[in-house]
């Protein structure tokens, strides 16, 4: 239980001191994807928020509204999904992967475990 105060301790030192410029570099993240077809470009912020939403012409000489709908929500989720990886290269120095994304995603299971783990409890 010492042994895991003591790295929370660290992990928090390291947080104080870093924190305020990761989370500038986190917060100025923003992903361009452009879909397949090379017709629909989406940047997105840190979040996975729309910023810019750029079609082409071109979208016009095939009018269907549910395959530009789907192109745009993929290269969307494509440029979301980027983002994410891109804010979690940013902390990982201070927070572990694979334990930030269970944060992002709202996995209080996985977090939980991870804690009871590094605890060296029982599930």
């Amino acid at each position: 239980m010492r042994a895991y105060a003591d790295e929370l301790r660290e992990t928090f030192t390291r947080l104080q001191d870093e924190g305020l410029e990761l989370h500038a570099k986190a917060k100025a993240v923003q992903v361009t994807e452009t879909s397949r077809d090379g017709l629909v470009s989406v940047t997105v912020g840190p979040r996975g928020d729309l910023i810019r939403l750029d079609l082409d012409p071109r979208i016009y000489r095939r009018p269907d509204a549910r395959a530009l709908a789907d192109t745009i929500a993929e290269t969307a989720h494509r440029a979301a999904a980027a983002a994410q990886e891109r804010v979690m290269e940013i902390f990982e120095p201070v927070i572990p992967p694979d334990q930030f994304k269970a944060h992002l995603e709202g996995d209080v299971e996985a977090v939980m475990a991870r804690l009871i783990d590094d605890m060296g409890g029982d599930r």
